[in-house]
């Protein structure tokens, strides 16, 4: 424990194998609790030496009725449909919402961060930018015992509750369905290696190879930093793997669109030479020539349910134990992944 920082309730829950909720309510005199109960957790306080976070205390009481949140891009369909659900919910609920990207640099997720607690915001939604490989603002919010949920791209480290889709299952479900198709050699894009997204989709890509039989071939796992430049330059690289890819799966519909133009300018045509799928439901994907096959995750439902848990946190209706929460996606084909003749 550094010196001169102050102990949390949080940390008193965990020595204790007790939650947060009922560290706080013992120090509070709840009659609610048993008495040897609360004696155990404040003589644990007293012996950790804690100090009531007298600021939490005031915010908590005091509210803004503000959230604040953070997203990689504005811009991004995703992202925006995650900010209507949070929006949405959130003024049905009473709050208004403060809302920063971070740009996907990790310098910026940090000043939004301070931005917003400075604001007084009464708790954050986060979504990790693709920079974001050290998580040390955000054990410092935990320790602060700001209210927060990550959603989306997160770190599964951090003890808080957080909001994702099932990543794997339907990067399974894509390969899957490459492989039923006759495609064996099929190529994973992926972004940076520490995106929890690009993990959990390399897993469900590797699950489906697996479960049919294909053997692994690292060759076929390509990255991207998720730029233009960085997907035009993956896209030439797969057309000189040998032997070459018959399908390839990227990580997200902005990659996969990318790849698309790149491979046009070379003569490549999909999916008589590749076949090609994203992640994600773009409106691109559907509108591109041809359509793109891609799974469908349910953005506004994201960003409904995250602010909803973080709204019952904040009201005591819901533990302050965090818990998480998965979505499902749904594969969605089209003609990029179709049209052509079974592969034996």
């Amino acid at each position: 424990m550094k010196k001169g920082r102050q102990v949390t309730m949080k940390e008193i829950a965990k020595k204790l194998g007790v939650s947060v909720s009922t560290v706080s309510r013992a120090l509070q005199d709840s009659p609610e609790l048993h008495i040897e109960t609360k004696r155990k957790i404040v003589e644990a306080a007293k012996e950790m030496n804690y100090r009531p976070n007298l600021l939490a205390q005031s915010l908590r009481i005091s509210r803004s009725k503000t959230l604040g949140v953070i997203v990689p891009e504005i811009t991004s369909h995703f992202f925006a449909s995650c900010i209507s659900g949070i929006q949405d919910t959130a003024n049905t609920r009473g709050y208004n919402v403060m809302i920063c990207q971070s740009n996907e640099r990790i310098s910026q997720e940090r000043a939004n961060i301070q931005t917003l607690v400075s604001s007084q915001v009464d708790g954050l939604l986060i979504s990790l930018s693709r920079e974001t490989n050290t998580f040390e603002h955000l054990h410092e919010l935990y320790e602060r015992e700001i209210n927060f949920v990550l959603f989306d791209r997160v770190e599964e480290d951090i003890p808080v509750s957080k909001v994702t889709f099932n990543d794997a299952g339907g990067a399974y479900q894509v390969v899957k369905h490459l492989l039923e198709n006759g495609f064996r050699r099929i190529a994973y894009v992926s972004g940076p290696e520490d995106l929890y997204i690009s993990k959990k989709r390399k897993e469900g890509y590797l699950r489906a190879l697996q479960e049919y039989g294909v053997e692994i071939d690292e060759q076929l796992i390509q990255f991207t930093d998720l730029t233009l430049e960085g997907n035009l330059q993956v896209a030439q690289r797969i057309l000189q793997l040998e032997p070459r890819p018959e399908a390839v799966f990227c990580m997200i519909d902005p990659v996969a669109v990318d790849v698309l133009t790149e491979w046009k300018k070379s003569g490549i045509r999909v999916p008589d030479d590749i076949a090609l799928a994203g992640f994600t439901d773009n409106p691109t994907a559907a509108v591109v020539e041809p359509p793109l096959t891609t799974v469908a995750q349910p953005g506004y439902e994201m960003g409904k349910l995250a602010v909803s848990h973080l709204l019952d946190q904040l009201d005591g209706q819901a533990s302050e134990d965090p818990v998480s929460i998965v979505l499902e996606t749904t594969l969605v084909i089209r003609k990029s992944s179709q049209n052509f003749p079974a592969k034996n």
